[in-house]
């Protein structure tokens, strides 16, 4: 039987911290400028931020009380709070499907973001200074063919999350946020003046906030509920892992509109930042990961103080990554320590060493089995090497089934009283709008995106 954790943030500044930090990744970077870009830019900010306060939000939200009230890993906090409530103990299925999940995210989470470290120690170097357009393309082409090479700089980011998890949530994790995400914004505040000065920002700013609502599809409405609900992870239990190590006094509510008006400002400014430079010198802006490692990485070779931008750049990404990173390995210690006799400090070295074991599957990805397809021969995965068909997985159909979950139990199973003691709301109509939003809306509008990904 699971008991309730003793570790607790020093207070509200430091959850929203971490929060933001575990929801902020390589993802917002580069993913959400380029959706925002190509669907119709404002129009397409409007129908996300709907999505962040209608979807997002409100299953964040979830997960916060259901920590918070049970103080426990997220597997032993649903079955505990079912069994209080009535219901099946098998609700812990919902935990350990996000265990699972980022456990697979961790392994090639750390690879992508050792590409980072790699990018960062080539620019500060001078070695990518005057490379041609061609010549970067084929360094970051010759750089995933090594996998030697990937695989050092995945063990460098694994030592160090697994090193920053044992030491506890004040002395680890609250210490490395409280410095790295104030960082990664005054970082990313001086890029994006930087970028308004030196580049292309008329264009830029046309390009990411020109309403164009002839592109605003069915398809493209769903895509914005569909990033919103990932860019704040949401589903697989971190939110409600940090929410389990919150003092009664903060308040559940304004932390989560805290959380997600961060993490949205975070992915704006990313856009801000990037395509004023890769206009500047008539890039592509809609390359996806290829916009960090080739794309921008040529412009940095070439622009006059290339290096120390692009070093900048790449260093504000390694923060982000950090912080997402040691929030999927504490959600997964977290539970594995409440287990008797197994201590924190084994518990993130073993998930950890296990997960960057794992992590080989998507360095070899890029190399030596590139063109292994496991599930090729049906049409949906046809194409998928192994990397592909993990993350897939992940952010198609654990996240949302768990998500939908998540909101499912708070607004139908767990009893009404205790999520207005939790959220830090009067019995009134905001209270009675989220209770509709998560027991109808956030719910329905995951399984809508869920079905038309799959179809």
């Amino acid at each position: 039987m699971s008991t309730e954790t003793t570790e607790s943030w020093s207070g509200r500044l430091a959850f929203i911290l971490a929060s933001i930090g575990a929801a902020v990744g390589l993802g917002n970077i580069w993913q959400f400028p380029a959706n925002l870009g190509t669907s119709g830019g404002s129009a397409f900010i409007l129908v996300y931020i709907g999505a962040i306060l209608l979807v997002a939000t409100p299953i964040m939200l979830a997960e916060m009380i259901i920590g918070r009230k049970a103080r426990r890993s997220a597997p032993s906090a649903m079955k505990h709070l079912a069994e209080q409530a009535g219901a099946s103990g098998k609700w812990s299925i919902v935990g350990w499907m996000g265990l699972f999940a980022l456990f697979l995210v961790l392994s090639f989470y750390s690879v992508i973001a050792g590409w980072c470290l790699a990018y960062f120690f080539k620019l500060i170097s001078g070695s990518m200074t005057g490379l041609t357009p061609e010549q970067v393309g084929a360094d970051f082409g010759e750089f995933l063919a090594s996998p030697g090479r990937m695989l050092l700089w995945h063990a460098v980011f694994s030592a160090a999350t697994i090193f920053i998890v044992t030491r506890g949530v004040k002395v680890g994790l609250e210490r490395v946020v409280s410095i790295a995400m104030p960082a990664l914004l005054l970082t990313l505040f001086a890029l994006v003046l930087y970028a308004g000065i030196t580049g292309d920002a008329v264009t830029a700013y046309k390009f990411l906030f020109a309403a164009d609502f002839s592109k605003l599809t069915p398809a493209i409405a769903l895509a914005a509920v569909g990033q919103a609900f990932f860019s704040v992870t949401v589903g697989v239990g971190a939110v409600l892992t940090y929410s389990a190590y919150l003092p009664k006094d903060v308040n559940l509510f304004r932390s989560a509109i805290a959380v997600a008006s961060g993490d949205t400002l975070v992915a704006i400014l990313a856009g801000l930042a990037i395509f004023p430079i890769v206009f500047a010198y008539g890039l592509d802006p809609t390359e996806g990961a290829g916009l960090l490692f080739v794309t921008l990485s040529t412009a940095f070779a070439q622009m006059p103080g290339g290096s120390i931008i692009g070093a900048a750049f790449f260093l504000m990404l390694i923060f982000a990554a950090l912080t997402s990173l040691i929030s999927m390995l504490e959600t997964m210690t977290a539970r594995a320590n409440e287990v008797r006799g197994i201590s924190r400090t084994t518990a993130a070295s073993l998930i950890g060493g296990g997960s960057f074991l794992f992590g080989i599957v998507t360095i070899l990805s890029f190399s030596g089995w590139s063109d292994v397809h496991l599930l090729g021969m049906y049409e949906t995965f046809s194409g998928m090497n192994p990397f592909d068909l993990i993350v897939y997985i992940v952010q198609r159909i654990i996240m949302p089934i768990a998500g939908v979950l998540y909101a499912v139990f708070v607004g139908w199973w767990l009893p009404r009283s205790e999520s207005l003691q939790e959220i830090g709301l009067e019995d009134g109509a905001v209270f009675k709008l989220w209770m509709l939003l998560v027991r109808v809306v956030a719910p329905l509008a995951v399984a809508i995106v869920f079905v038309t990904s799959l179809a």
